[in-house]
This record gives C-alpha cells, sequence and structure tokens, in this order.
C-alpha cells in the first residue's frame, strides 16, 4: 500500500513546498464528516500514483499555522502542489476521477505503475 505521510507546522515545507515530485495534500480534521468521506479516496490515488506523485495529510486542528497560511477557511480542501507553480485547491469531498481531472494528474499516470 502506498504510504500517506503526514504534514504538520514543522515539517510542511520539507515534505511539500521542497518536494521534487508533485504533491496532494489533504486538509482535514477528525470532527470533519466529507473529510471522512475523502479518506478511502486518498488512499486510491497514493496507490495510482506511487512514486510519481505524493499524498500528503494535514490536520488543521493540529497545525493552525498551515491553516492560516494556506487560507483554510473550510474542510477538506484539497490542495496540488506542483514543483515551482501556485498550488491549486478544491474545497469538499471529490471523487478521485473529479481530482484527476481537476489537478491533471494524467500526466503522471504513466510515470507511476498502476
Amino acid at each position: 500500500m502506498a504510504e500517506i505521510r503526514v504534514a504538520t507546522d514543522a515539517n510542511f515545507e520539507e515534505l511539500v513546498l521542497k518536494s521534487e515530485r508533485p504533491v496532494v495534500v489533504d486538509f482535514w480534521a477528525a470532527w470533519c464528516g466529507p473529510c471522512k468521506m475523502v479518506a478511502p479516496e486518498m488512499e486510491r490515488l497514493a496507490e495510482k500514483y506511487d512514486g510519481a506523485v505524493d499524498v500528503v495529510k494535514v490536520d488543521v486542528d493540529a497545525n493552525p499555522g498551515l491553516s492560516q497560511a494556506f487560507n483554510i477557511l473550510s474542510i477538506p480542501v484539497i490542495a496540488f502542489f506542483r514543483p515551482g507553480q501556485q498550488p491549486q485547491g478544491v474545497v469538499g469531498f471529490r471523487p478521485l476521477e473529479q481530482l484527476e481531472q481537476t489537478f491533471g494528474l494524467a500526466e503522471y499516470a504513466a510515470v507511476s505503475a498502476d
């Protein structure tokens, strides 16, 4: 199973901003119902793009600095960080297929062994 890493205020820069690979970040909270719906989609994404796109989760309650830095006002927020580009983000539950389309992940599928 592909690894989903946990980012914090302390390691976010290293895991996400300095990553050489694209990173999908799930901003979530334990009490958030739609966040629980997103979790299996993140697992599917991590598995499908293992080795090509990293997947990271950020608990917004435990990491208020990141919530403030990225202006997270509603959750879940799924953000896509491409190296050297501004992040893209969507608010609310999205199935894997919609995330792939929104973030243009098809270009990374060939890199990954499906």
